[in-house]
């Protein structure tokens, strides 16, 4: 049985923002890989994956990749 879920559904859980869900669909929706993204905002592709993954929230990276990726930083806040 498989559990088909809207883009939607997939970054946000009980009303929060699924922040490595948001950046990872950004990134995908901007059709950038993790090293696409680690060149344009100057980041280490580890560092991207640990984002992804929700390991890292730090504001200054995602502010980076907010802007790289030319989306509103309050795509990846908490809410």
């Amino acid at each position: 049985m498989t559990n088909a879920m809207s883009s939607l559904d997939a970054v946000t859980c009980r009303g929060r923002v699924d922040i490595g869900g948001a950046v990872r669909q950004s990134r995908q929706t901007m059709g950038y890989s993790v090293e696409d993204l680690s060149l344009t905002c100057g980041l280490t592709a580890a560092e991207i994956t640990r984002i992804e993954l929700g390991v890292d929230v730090d504001p200054t990276r995602l502010r980076r990749i907010a802007a790289a990726l030319q989306v509103p930083t309050s795509t990846f806040r908490l809410t």
